[in-house]
């Protein structure tokens, strides 16, 4: 990506399978980090319905369940998949080097 920056968020290890974290970029940004399936997922933190952080929410599988109206998304796709959040997640494509979890983003 032309002008991007490359994030690191945070090691590998610190996200094992079936779990998720949440990880901030400059402090302001949230972005939730999850191992779905042995495959390390970036996307937004906030479910698009209400501001509300997704790491306090329900990982099952590749979906994430926010804690508040139970909206789900899909962690691969960013897709919402119910109401009342209609609105897609951003995806971040992740990058691993040498045990860490790196996101592009634009400069």
């Amino acid at each position: 990506m032309a002008g991007a920056r490359s994030v690191d968020l945070c090691a590998v290890d610190e996200v094992p399978p079936g779990t998720m974290t949440m990880t901030w970029v400059d402090g302001t940004e949230p972005v939730l980090v999850a191992n779905v399936e042995g495959a390390i997922r970036a996307v937004s933190g906030i479910c698009t319905h209400e501001y509300v952080e997704l790491d306090g929410g329900f990982l099952a599988g590749r979906t994430v369940t926010c804690l508040l109206h139970t909206s789900r998304f899909d962690l691969v796709t960013g897709k919402a998949l119910d109401a009342p959040a209609y609105d897609a997640l951003e995806v971040y494509p992740v990058t691993i080097a040498e045990g860490r979890v790196l996101i592009d983003l634009p400069g």
